[in-house]
């Protein structure tokens, strides 16, 4: 069933409410479900954008298709886990995921300035998920001060990481089709 009509009055609930507990849409955490939502949806664009991109680092050939999925699974886990679900991202999901902020960082030019986005479009798609990864991080942080119990220190690190990871995606793309990104002029 694609729907059931009971949020028809603004109320819905997780997966850890109460039998007959009902929550305002307006709650913090939807925000920050909705938003992470988004992110994983704009990420499976870039996924889909991204079939025929590989990168080569530290001497392994890496799919950007696979790197997206992966980010796509972290996000379902830190997901569901705020929903109240009995599953937790793990620390090492974070690395793996520094990992590649590493990797990447020794394939692109030293990064010293802002860049403005839309030399490349997969570059560009990275960009705005960057952008949106930053917003779902906020809306997990806000949802965090009144319940840090219910995000876990993993969920935290891998959302401020994702946009990093993100960012520094963009840059690679860039620099593998040499695109000459360049800072804003301020002008």
């Amino acid at each position: 069933m694609l729907y059931t009509g009971k949020g028809d009055k603004g109320e819905t609930n997780l997966f850890s409410s109460k039998p007959g507990e009902r929550l305002s849409k307006t709650n913090p955490v939807f925000e920050a479900l909705g938003t992470m939502d988004e992110l994983n949806s704009l990420l499976g664009l870039c996924r889909s954008r991204s079939k025929d991109v590989a990168f080569n680092l530290e001497g392994k050939v890496i799919s950007a298709a696979g790197i997206f999925r992966e980010f796509q699974e972290a996000l379902f886990i830190v997901q569901a886990q705020l929903a109240g679900a009995d599953k937790h991202l793990g620390e090492f999901a974070v690395r793996k995921l520094e990992a590649l902020i590493r990797a990447i960082e020794k394939e692109i030019p030293p990064v010293a300035e802002f860049r403005v986005a839309g030399e490349v479009e997969l570059g560009a798609w990275c960009d705005f998920a960057r952008a949106l990864a930053r917003r779902a991080e906020r809306a997990l942080l806000n949802y965090a001060e009144k319940n840090p119990a219910a995000v876990s220190e993993n969920a935290r690190k891998y959302l401020n990481r994702l946009s990093s990871a993100l960012y520094a995606l963009a840059r690679l793309i860039a620099h593998q089709r040499g695109a000459q990104e360049k800072p804003p002029t301020y002008a």
